[in-house]
């Protein structure tokens, strides 16, 4: 002999609650994984720009020396001085 199981109801706003509870869920779930693309596609970008800041820095160098300083607000570029 087995016992049926009695089914009880969710009140209408038991059942509203847990669904916009869900909902909230959901969209928290899908705006982290946005979140985490973007942040791989910032990451991409960022280390394109270091690669490119790296060839830059190398084709300067070989224009204005090595140790040459530049200023990145004017443009101005020191020569070290020389040590006797």
């Amino acid at each position: 002999m087995s016992k049926e199981k009695k089914q009880v109801q969710l009140t209408a706003e038991e059942l509203e609650t847990i669904q916009n509870l869900n909902q909230q869920f959901m969209q928290t779930k899908v705006a982290i994984a946005d979140a985490v693309v973007q942040q791989k596609t910032l990451m991409d970008a960022l280390e394109s720009i270091q690669n490119s800041f790296s060839d830059q820095e190398k084709v300067l160098a070989e224009k204005y020396g090595k140790n040459a300083t530049i200023n990145l607000k004017d443009g101005t570029v020191t020569q070290p001085e020389d040590k006797e």
